[in-house]
């Protein structure tokens, strides 16, 4: 888009009517209109279902392949796909290297705006020949107003090597055209402060990346039931979980849970496996791996 040309009519552009008085409001009816707002979120991820579970299915597919994760964008919506990302070797114990954020201005950009480099779609493409993306891996690109050059680029250079590529943006295609393989479009309407897309768009894209890259470690093996049984046990919060999935799952007592844990090298899912099986480390470990550890199969046989 032209610099010189208005963005006006952009969705996430436009004067929201409910908060044309907003510097007049009591502080409890700002409050009130923040909560009023924000419902409109649930409705946008509920009119985006389809996109995130074909996503989700995208993603899983390609762990199993061997490929990767990246989500890429500019200011919040990068800084949100960053945040993402981190959260995933903790949760699920899987490698930095499955799941990576890519933030236009690299890791100075996470604590300093620098939004001005969104401007240019050859740092997009230029990002996505630095990670070495194969036609393995699936690439994200977020962009609230769709019309981000960086992210563009991006998508664009992801293609052309091949690569899966989602877009998740939150003006309609009518007023925004994404070239992506998937196009996930969550349309919470105006913000309360105009074009402050850290409001809403940003409450929508943060749930939407909490439901694909949950749903996709879902899908990968990374849960039994509903228990982060990859959990890395890095901590004694962490430590205590571990054994209270442990004792819910068999029975044991906190000490006999402890001991299975120390046993498995504070691994879950193999402490699981071990107990239900009979198995050594060794054994189970192993076993997991020709299963490519998924838990969940192996006590289905």
């Amino acid at each position: 888009m032209d610099k010189l040309q208005s963005r006006g009519h952009l969705l996430t552009e436009q004067i929201n009517p409910h908060s044309q008085n907003l510097d007049s409001l009591s502080t409890l009816e700002i409050v009130d209109l923040f909560n009023q707002e924000d419902t409109k979120t649930i409705e946008a991820i509920a009119n985006a279902r389809m996109t995130l579970a074909k996503t989700i299915d995208v993603i899983a597919a390609a762990f199993e392949q061997g490929g990767r994760l990246f989500y890429i964008g500019a200011g919040t919506s990068g800084r949100l796909g960053v945040l993402d990302a981190a959260e995933c070797p903790p949760t699920f114990c899987t490698p930095p290297e499955l799941v990576q954020g890519i933030l236009a201005g690299g890791a100075a950009a996470l604590i300093k705006s620098s939004e001005a480099l969104e401007d240019r779609p050859e740092d997009g493409a230029r990002a996505i020949a630095e990670h070495q993306i194969t036609d393995l891996d699936v690439v994200i690109g977020i962009t609230a107003g769709g019309t981000t050059p960086f992210v563009h680029g991006a998508l664009q250079a992801a293609k052309a090597k091949g690569a899966k590529t989602v877009a998740i943006s939150c003006v309609s295609s009518e007023q925004v055209a994404i070239d992506a393989d998937i196009d996930i479009r969550l349309l919470v309407g105006a913000e309360i402060l105009a074009g402050s897309t850290r409001l809403k768009a940003g409450t929508v894209t943060k749930m939407a990346l909490n439901i694909i890259s949950t749903g996709a470690m879902v899908r990968y093996g990374k849960v039994y039931g509903n228990r982060m049984i990859d959990v890395a046990v890095t901590n004694d919060k962490l430590n205590d979980r571990a054994l209270r999935i442990i004792s819910d799952l068999t029975e044991l007592n906190r000490t006999e849970a402890q001991d299975l844990l120390e046993k498995s090298q504070k691994k879950v899912k193999l402490a699981l496996l071990m107990h239900w099986t009979g198995l050594d480390a060794e054994a189970g470990e192993a076993l997991l791996n020709q299963n490519k550890g998924n838990l969940r199969s192996l006590i289905n046989q």
